[in-house]
């Protein structure tokens, strides 16, 4: 009688700790996805707000050299000539920037 309790006894608990075994290799899985998920996402949101960051300022500086105040000329043209130096604004950005500053 003894006997075949252990044969039933030993694959009782082999088929629980393989079951076991399963579910917790599942459940780390599932972590595994949802980690690698939520840094995909903050990746994703880093690479936006990082091409967001970078385009304003071709935008902006056309709308700097806009103003026209008085003895303010010769400080936008500086602005605009140094924008063109830093590689910001190319050659026909900086001409039309220059035509719309002086009024041609």
């Amino acid at each position: 009688m003894f006997r075949r309790r252990r044969p039933l006894l030993r694959a009782a608990a082999v088929g629980g700790g393989a079951y076991m075994a399963g579910k917790r290799r599942a459940q780390n899985q599932a972590g595994q996805a949802q980690a690698e998920d939520d840094q995909n996402a903050r990746i994703s949101d880093l690479e936006q707000q990082q091409a967001s960051a970078q385009a304003p300022p071709p935008a902006a500086a056309p709308a700097a050299a806009g103003g026209s105040g008085p003895g303010s000329l010769s400080d936008q043209l500086k602005q605009l000539s140094a924008l063109h130096e830093a590689g910001a604004l190319n050659d026909s950005e900086f001409a039309a920037a220059k035509q719309k500053l002086l009024g041609i």
